[in-house]
């Protein structure tokens, strides 16, 4: 039987708390290498930052879990390091201004900075990212370590699918109307940023996970030719 979006992530929680209100950023999930995978992400000679971006009913969360757990890598849930400000902002409906936003991308970057820094290989972020100078917060971690590769796997599906996703949440501090105001300020990557991936994710969850991870090896190959 196929899982929706919503029941994998609640047959997951024993590994997550993204559907509920965010942690503390110390209680970040991590895969743990211990468990089982798919396969581990090949050792290149650069360090790989996997961004899972798109707007609220995506499935970034849920994507992201799959992904670092296929691949053997730490996972980072972004909405976990917002501060207490944002989440009680969120959980009243009223959209965060960029001001609200500057110092939580800056701290993802740092997180996922230190991580590899620790000795990952890479490592699997979640963060909405909806508009450009947003991603470009985040794409800076290159210029602190350059042996760091930034790829943005953008999620996408229209307005009416995330609506019906977000809403049929149970406890969870973004709301459905909260889905419109993301589109409204949604900039979608442009045919410039190269470091995007995009993937559709209006199918089942089980096509959308295997695509992403298809193309996030497809990215680690190429990253290997270019290391060659």
């Amino acid at each position: 039987m196929m899982l929706s979006y919503d029941n994998r992530a609640m047959a997951q929680s024993v590994t997550t708390t993204s559907d509920h209100l965010p942690l503390s950023p110390t209680s970040s999930t991590t895969i743990s290498s211990s468990m089982s995978s798919t396969t581990d992400q090949p050792k290149t000679k650069h360090h790989h930052i996997w961004l899972i971006t798109g707007p609220a009913g995506c499935g970034k969360s849920t994507v992201a879990q799959f992904i670092a757990k296929a691949m053997n890598l730490p996972y980072i849930e972004g909405d976990e390091y917002h501060p207490q400000a944002n989440v009680d902002k969120m959980a009243q409906g009223i959209p965060l201004t960029d001001a609200d936003r500057w110092d939580w991308l800056t701290l993802l970057r740092e997180e996922a900075i230190n991580r590899l820094s620790s000795g990952d290989q890479g490592v699997v972020l979640t963060c909405s990212a909806l508009k450009r100078k947003y991603r470009d917060v985040i794409r800076v971690a290159p210029y602190y370590d350059h042996n760091v590769l930034l790829h943005f796997i953008y999620l996408h599906a229209s307005e009416e699918v995330l609506m019906k996703r977000v809403g049929s949440r149970q406890g969870h501090f973004m709301h459905a109307n909260m889905v419109h105001s993301q589109f409204a300020a949604l900039q979608p990557p442009g045919a410039d940023e190269k470091d995007v991936i995009s993937v559709d994710v209006s199918g089942s969850i089980e096509a959308v996970e295997e695509e992403a991870l298809a193309k996030i090896r497809q990215a680690v190959e190429q990253a290997l030719d270019r290391d060659s």
